[in-house]
């Protein structure tokens, strides 16, 4: 009997693709803070606690070859580099928003369900 498998699974499925490179922590946290105005390079580094300048150098690119952002160079001493949302990407505010506004419904739910786990995994 051949099992049917959702093509979402496959190796080369472009939503996969997409999940891989846009639906992780630093590329949602981005496209909120772009969200309110285009801001430089440096100050998305300092209102992302936690993210090294590789990491946000490589999500900018990712979401800049998806579309998502635009990148301007600005002619200024030094040059300095700005990013904004494209319309795009703020397409994604609505399922993002919805994703933050579970998380934030259901955060006691997980704390708990994380304390169980935990306190299972001690007792083994």
């Amino acid at each position: 009997m051949a099992c049917e498998v959702d093509e979402v699974f496959f190796a080369d499925c472009a939503a996969r693709s997409f999940f891989d490179q846009v639906a992780n922590k630093w590329s949602v946290m981005i496209l909120t803070l772009l969200t309110a105005k285009p801001t430089r390079f440096n100050e998305i580094k300092r209102r992302l606690e936690g993210i090294t300048h590789k990491a946000l150098t490589q999500a900018l690119r990712r979401l800049e070859r998806n579309g998502l952002i635009a990148r301007r160079v600005l002619n200024t001493s030094p040059v300095a580099v700005e990013y904004s949302i494209t319309e795009l990407g703020r397409t994604l505010q609505i399922p993002f928003g919805a994703v933050y506004a579970w998380s934030i419904e259901h955060l006691r739910d997980i704390e708990q369900a994380q304390l169980a786990y935990d306190q299972h995994e001690i007792r083994g």
